[in-house]
């Protein structure tokens, strides 16, 4: 691990076989199991599918989280056990909460998969503060155009969740919580956000922090402070980050800041007491043994 004045550590993600294609997983990390709330960070892509491919992500439970699924290019349809049903698409930003429980799927459809197209994205999870880990499941979807944006010497910045650069996103957060792209053309500098806890993710490109590298697929966790990154060519960035919430226990799918909170929820997945995916009801993913 790199460290710097102010580097933490910058963690090169694991690839992850998830069926159809694989994932670079950035968090959770031996060294960093979390950065703010945010306990999972997965990128996938990009990848082109040809006629026939797709995604198929079978019918899984999650618990005591939030889920947040973006896109840089192609689509994802989205169906879960609320009865939601819905394409997602790139900008937009798509907020599941799965609270004491929920259960939904990710598949390609089938006009998509007959022609082939290209996937490239993201999905998160952040943990939910523990008065909040057994709230009642909703899924928020919020449209590309109501996330805010802003441009600060050549940058384009978009604010997905929380507070940062004057704005403001409209996405529901339940505790202090940082997720902001930024588009910046080569030479660009930009001051990042001041927060108990910062990861950037670069996409595209490569950033350069107090001299230092912050690579391209890799996610670089900042020390407390204020700092600048700058582009070394044509660069887009994730930047992931805010207050911690404290321990968390992840097993599979599932993750809560009680262990024997996950064991209930295996034993209930394995005894089919989740409920089911509308128009999806047929298959479902096996609790690992």
């Amino acid at each position: 691990m790199t460290e710097t004045a102010a580097i933490k550590a910058i963690l090169k993600p694991r690839e992850k076989d998830i069926g159809e294609f694989s994932v670079r997983r950035a968090l959770p990390f031996i060294q960093q199991r979390s950065i703010g709330p945010w306990v999972f960070f997965d990128h996938f892509g990009p990848v082109s599918f040809k006629p026939g491919e797709g995604i198929n992500v079978r019918p899984h439970p999650h618990i005591n989280l939030a889920t947040v699924t973006y896109l840089f290019e192609g689509e994802i349809y989205h169906r879960d056990s609320l009865g939601n049903s819905l394409p997602i698409h790139p900008g937009a930003i798509n907020l599941m909460v799965a609270g004491k429980g929920i259960t939904h799927s990710e598949r390609t459809r089938e006009e998509l998969r007959a022609s082939g197209y290209d996937l490239h994205g993201l999905q998160l999870w952040h943990a939910l503060p523990e008065e909040y880990e057994e709230v009642d499941p909703a899924f928020y979807h919020t449209p590309a155009e109501d996330i805010p944006e802003t441009e600060i010497g050549g940058v384009t910045i978009r604010v997905m969740m929380g507070t940062a650069y004057g704005l403001t996103s409209p996405v529901k957060t339940f505790s202090e919580t940082l997720y902001i792209e930024a588009d910046m053309p080569d030479g660009a500098s930009l001051d990042l956000p001041v927060t108990e806890e910062l990861g950037i993710y670069v996409v595209k490109g490569e950033g350069v922090i107090g001299g230092t590298s912050a690579p391209i697929n890799a996610m670089t966790v900042m020390k407390p402070g204020a700092h600048t990154i700058t582009a070394q060519g044509n660069t887009r960035l994730a930047m992931i980050g805010g207050r911690p919430l404290g321990r968390r226990y992840l097993d599979w799918n599932f993750v809560s800041s009680r262990k024997e909170r996950l064991e209930q929820a295996k034993a209930d997945w394995k005894a089919g007491r989740f409920d089911k995916v509308p128009g999806d009801e047929e298959e479902y993913i096996p609790l690992p043994e």
